[in-house]
């Protein structure tokens, strides 16, 4: 099993030197959130992911995708009934999977549940289908670019759209793209009624992505989620893509957070 690290965790650090202590570290990848990168991430080019590859490669790390996609410019929207907005949404992740594809990288994490949460009066179906029609389109400028789109369902505190796993495989199935799969979250998942284990054994034949971290926000083996069965289930399951750790709460540093979680992960993968 592969594990990366996301860079925003290096609050502050330049991407050469988070690539180093990554690797140093012992992770074989990093993810990426766009925002960290330029302010305005609709500037990013060709000529900045063949920068930041390279410095990645010269680490011995892969660069595995990105998320956190549509925090900047924050008001991009995937279900709203504006339909230049949504027009300009679809245009500008169909931006990031060129960008995805430039850095050698393979996945796009789409959470971002304020830019995904349905407003009072909208209907649910109509919103959901909206949904599916932009991430088709945004799943062929993906596909072209060897990228694939990894929903993520979050929890009911977050999103009040596609809020669980099962929700989540029912709009990629009307999606209906092989480039729109699954992504697994751990504190997410903490959120459904059921068992992580077994919403990784339902959901595998779409999961492609999967983060680890705890409700608390902190990274695995720093909270009460006990990671052993979840482990297993992902090795049970054939899962080979990356776990990538995924933290909100920066304390007590980067350092730590990085060591103490990968070992922590490598202590209960079967």
């Amino acid at each position: 099993m592969k594990f990366a690290i996301c860079n925003e965790t290096y609050q502050g650090w330049d991407f050469e030197r988070t690539c180093a202590h990554i690797a140093e570290t012992g992770y074989q990848g990093v993810e990426i959130a766009p925002f960290t990168l330029k302010d305005d991430p609709r500037e990013l080019t060709e000529g900045d992911a063949a920068g930041l590859k390279k410095i990645a490669e010269a680490a011995g790390l892969e660069i595995v995708g990105l998320h956190w996609l549509l925090v900047k410019p924050a008001w991009m929207h995937l279900t709203t009934p504006d339909d230049l907005l949504r027009k300009d949404t679809v245009a500008f992740a169909s931006h990031l999977a060129h960008f995805c594809g430039a850095l050698g990288a393979k996945i796009m994490v789409w959470g971002s549940p304020k830019q995904r949460n349905l407003e009072e009066g909208w209907d649910y179906d109509e919103a959901r289908d909206r949904a599916a029609t932009a991430l088709r389109q945004v799943s062929e400028a993906a596909a072209a670019a060897g990228v694939t789109i990894a929903m993520e369902p979050l929890g009911r505190k977050e999103t009040n759209f596609l809020m669980t796993a099962a929700e989540t495989v029912e709009l990629i199935e009307r999606v209906d793209h092989p480039a729109c799969r699954l992504h697994l979250d751990v504190k997410a998942m903490s959120d459904e009624e059921k068992e992580i284990p077994a919403i990784i054994r339902e959901s595998n034949e779409y999961t492609v992505h999967f983060h680890a971290n705890d409700p608390n926000l902190r990274g695995p083996g720093f909270g009460e989620v006990k990671f052993e069965p979840i482990m297993a289930a992902l090795k049970e399951t054939d899962y080979n893509g990356y776990v990538s750790v995924e933290v909100f709460d920066y304390s007590p540093d980067p350092e730590t957070i990085a060591v103490k979680s990968l070992e922590y992960l490598k202590s209960v993968t079967p």
